[in-house]
């Protein structure tokens, strides 16, 4: 299959071969351009769903060149679950929640990295590096660990959860905090990565992008048919970017016939993507100081906002963005109508479907797919934080009694001997 880089602005030309980033003319973003015509008639549902079901079930479709060198540790093929508490909480017919927290590291980062790493190989890299708020720390430095690589990552320091953190350490990666924010990590390790010729593993590398468009290929592969919308929190919009060309490579495969609309929610105090998307500018204003409960996206300065603006708009998609309060409160809720277990910033997706439905942006009738993108282990000190504090008695059954007196006196005594 012939795979060109192409330029997102100028709409230069570039081979795969060449270890790029962005534009070597305009400075813009690159896209990965597979020509899909030679696989017409090739590929189906049949074929793919005669695989493993995991990122690499899709095989033809992912860009790497030698399957000797593929990185994996068996990561995608996430449940996709029908959540029909959180619907009605929600205000939607029907609700589905995509939960990538059972990816290996806890995140949906790991579908880019068996990709991105594998690419890292393929150039002859002996380290990769990447900024990050967490997750992405997590995931390359495992995959890094898989594959016989050095890892380095820069972090803003006392910015990054704890769960994140000990991952990133345990798996043997460089880390170095500094005094500052997520977009001065960035600035910093790539111009790092440039001087040093260490391979760059943030969204800004178009190969990633290629491993986390599939988890469009399994929403599709899973539910069966098309949802009317599919709903994502954004960061630095690497991961709404790569939804969007999935599902565009399925149209143009013919796998599906028409495209879901994107929905894609930022927090309230980190919201440059969702501010300029509403308002119909084309001028870009990133957010100097972003603040928010939800440290998986707090990022002021997305480098992939063109792509992301690019989806919304593609897709007559929506966009909205959630207080705190209303991402922990989603958060809660995901785990204690469905028992699914999400950070703050995966919660986020359903935040912002519910106040579009309050809004009447969104009509109640419709089939939703809410992305969650990390595990709620990723920040366990924010969960203990919010949740209702274990209580603490004497060894004493009538102790423990008192305690739960409101819950003893409400249940049922379903479980009793009848007399």
């Amino acid at each position: 299959m012939k795979v060109e880089l192409k330029c997102i602005s100028c709409g230069a030309v570039f081979p795969p071969s060449m270890v790029i980033y962005t534009c070597l003319k305009c400075g813009s973003l690159l896209d990965v351009v597979l020509k899909l015509d030679e696989l017409q008639g090739i590929v189906s549902w049949n074929v793919f769903r005669a695989r493993r079901f995991n990122v690499w079930r899709y095989r033809e479709l992912l860009p790497v060149f030698d399957d000797s060198k593929i990185v994996s540790l068996d990561e995608g093929g996430t449940p996709l679950v029908k959540c029909d508490r959180l619907a009605k909480w929600a205000g939607v017919r029907s609700l589905y929640i995509k939960f990538e927290g059972a990816n290996p590291t806890g995140s949906f980062k790991d579908r880019g990295m068996t990709v991105g790493v594998t690419k890292a190989l393929e150039y002859g890299a002996r380290a990769v590096a990447c900024a990050s708020t967490g997750n992405t720390a997590a995931s390359m430095a495992a995959y890094a660990a898989r594959a016989g690589l050095k890892a380095i990552i820069i972090l803003p320091w006392g910015k990054v959860a704890l769960g994140k953190l000990a991952q990133a350490v345990m798996h043997g990666a460089e880390v170095v905090g500094i005094e500052g924010n997520f977009d001065q990590a960035l600035a910093i390790v790539r111009s790092l990565s440039e001087k040093h010729g260490i391979y760059l593993l943030n969204s800004v590398n178009p190969w990633r992008l290629e491993g986390q468009k599939t988890v469009a290929y399994e929403i599709i592969d899973q539910l069966g048919e098309i949802p009317d919308f599919i709903a994502l929190p954004m960061g630095n919009c690497g991961n709404i970017s790569a939804l969007w060309k999935g599902l565009r490579e399925l149209l143009e495969l013919s796998l599906i016939d028409h495209t879901p609309r994107l929905i894609g929610v930022q927090a309230t105090g980190a919201s440059p993507v969702v501010d300029m998307f509403k308002s119909g500018s084309n001028i870009f204003k990133p957010v100097e100081n972003p603040e928010t409960v939800a440290t998986a996206i707090r990022i002021g300065n997305p480098v992939n906002w063109p792509k992301a603006i690019r989806a919304l708009r593609e897709s007559n998609g929506l966009a909205e963005k959630v207080t705190d309060e209303e991402i922990i409160e989603a958060q809660q809720m995901i785990a204690c109508l469905e028992g699914l277990g999400v950070e703050p910033a995966s919660a986020a997706s359903v935040a912002g479907l519910k106040k579009l439905v309050e809004e009447g942006a969104l009509d109640a009738d419709s089939v939703v797919v809410c992305i969650c993108t990390g595990h709620l282990l990723k920040d366990p000190e924010q969960a203990v934080r919010v949740s209702r504090q274990p209580l603490k008695v004497k060894a004493e059954l009538d102790e423990v009694e008192r305690a739960l007196s409101y819950i003893v006196s409400t249940a049922q005594a379903a479980l009793l001997p009848s007399s």
